[in-house]
This record gives structure tokens, C-alpha cells and sequence, in this order.
């Protein structure tokens, strides 16, 4: 009688566990998510180099959380990215001086829409806001003057994300931002980037 109990509770457990493994197994875009990310970053800030840009590397972190229905994914998320990207021009007003001007912290948040391929893979398209700060510094001679913009702008984008073994995840994506003088900064800022990442979803 014992035995015929225990074998009634373990049948009666993984009818309950059956379903949800399979609605994972059925969406495995669904739920929240953390990742790493890094790349090239491009930007063209219209101060020194003009439209031929300034190359940098990209790299950051984002949290978000998708929905998953048949075939099509619904999600949101937040990113915040640092860069190396900068620019030093010398000579600028007088013979000696130089003037700086690098990339800060980027902070986004925005939405994606994507449908699957097969099990395993998303093709995904995002926009969203994005806010990024400029810094310039001008040194000549002795004086040296330092100042730091927020700028506010848009950000659409395209990738591909790639369900692992486990909870893990890699993606790959290109995503161009434009940043209009709203404040009166006198800042024209584009962004191109390609990144490529790693996370889990939990």
C-alpha cells in the first residue's frame, strides 16, 4: 500500500512538472534576461573629425524581459555602455593647445519585436531612447577647461540571438543612433555600432 502511494504521488508530480517544462520548451524567448556586451563603436560628434567619424570600442550590460507567443516575441529593455571612443585635435586656436573630446557612458531603453527560426534562433528588430554624454577637454598651456553634455536621441537596431545549452544565450547586433541639439549643446551626434553578446536568461 505504501509503495502503490509513492508511486501515485511521483505520477501525480510530474503530470503537474510536464507542463510547464513543455511551455519552456515551446518558448525559450520567454522571461528575464541579463547580458554582456561589446563591440566597434563609430561616432561622428560633427566637433573635429566630421563625417569621416572616430572608431572606439563599445562595452556594457543590459537586462531585459521577452514574451514569447508561437512563433512571434514581444520584449523590453535597458542598456548601459561605456566606450573608448575619442578624438584629440592639436593646434586648434593657438599653436600648442589640444582639444579632446571623447565618449561617455550611453544609457537606452526601448523595445524589440522578433519572430523565430527554427528551436533555436531569434532575428529581432529594436528602438528605443538613448542618452549618451560628450566630454571635452581643451588644454592650453597651463589652463586646462573640461566640460560634459547629455544628449538626447533615438537608437533602431537589428540582430540575431542564439539560444545555448542551458539558459545561455549569445547574440550579434547592429544598431544606429542619432542624437538631436534639443539642449542647445551645438552637439550633432551618430552612432553606428556592432556588438556581440553573451547572457543568460533566467
Amino acid at each position: 500500500m505504501r509503495i502503490a502511494l509513492i508511486a501515485a504521488a511521483l505520477a501525480a508530480g510530474t503530470a503537474l512538472a510536464t507542463p510547464a517544462f513543455a511551455q519552456d520548451a515551446d518558448a525559450p524567448f520567454t522571461g528575464p534576461r541579463a547580458e554582456g556586451v561589446i563591440g566597434w563603436d563609430r561616432v561622428d560628434d560633427g566637433t573635429i573629425n566630421g563625417a569621416n567619424g572616430t572608431d572606439g570600442v563599445v562595452f556594457g550590460g543590459a537586462v531585459g524581459y521577452d514574451f514569447q507567443v508561437g512563433g512571434a516575441v514581444l520584449g523590453f529593455e535597458g542598456e548601459a555602455t561605456g566606450a573608448t571612443t575619442k578624438e584629440t585635435e592639436s593646434n586648434v586656436l593657438v599653436v600648442g593647445d589640444q582639444l579632446r573630446v571623447r565618449a561617455g557612458r550611453d544609457l537606452y531603453v526601448g523595445g524589440r519585436v522578433g519572430f523565430t527560426v527554427g528551436e533555436n534562433t531569434l532575428l529581432y528588430a529594436k528602438g528605443g531612447y538613448t542618452n549618451a554624454r560628450i566630454e571635452t577637454r581643451y588644454t592650453s598651456g597651463a589652463t586646462t577647461v573640461e566640460t560634459g553634455d547629455n544628449v538626447d536621441g533615438w537608437r533602431l537596431g537589428a540582430g540575431a540571438e542564439i539560444k545555448l545549452g542551458g539558459n545561455l544565450y549569445v547574440k550579434g547586433e547592429y544598431r544606429y543612433s542619432r542624437y538631436d541639439d534639443t539642449n542647445g549643446t551645438g552637439i550633432d551626434l551618430k552612432r553606428h555600432q556592432v556588438v556581440g553578446g553573451v547572457g543568460i536568461r533566467f
